[in-house]
């Protein structure tokens, strides 16, 4: 298993990045894949995540209305639209995935992922 981030940057507040985590060595449209991001200092928090087998989705409060996770399985990528950045959003970005089915806080929330990414910066000035 293999995911590889792309599209961090720097950006003002108010703009907008789209993430994107390329991925390959598994059955894409048999797993969950998330956004985890970890701030300077802080935990790591599950940003969003979206079953490829059933299509729903997830999102921490903080970011619901302004990012979209969003998933191509001819592809096998899954993207992060980011709008209306905040300072707040700056942290490093990781894909992350296991073979699951059904949306559950064990993956989304506790990040109970398997495999990850290495991540991407993603850095909002005020």
């Amino acid at each position: 298993v293999q995911l590889v981030e792309s599209g961090g940057g720097l950006v003002q507040a108010g703009g907008s990045l789209r993430l994107t985590c390329r991925a390959s060595g598994f059955s894409f449209g048999e797993y969950i894949l998330g956004w985890v991001r970890q701030a300077p200092g802080k935990e790591r928090e599950g940003v969003s995540c979206i079953s490829n087998g059933r299509g729903s989705t997830y999102y921490i409060d903080s970011v619901k209305g302004r990012f979209t996770i969003s998933s191509d399985i001819t592809e096998n990528t899954v993207y992060l639209q980011m709008n209306s950045l905040k300072p707040e959003d700056t942290a490093v970005y990781y894909c992350a995935a296991v073979r699951a089915r059904y949306l559950t806080d064990r993956y989304c929330v506790q990040l109970q992922y398997n495999s990850w990414g290495q991540g991407t910066q993603v850095t909002v000035s005020s």
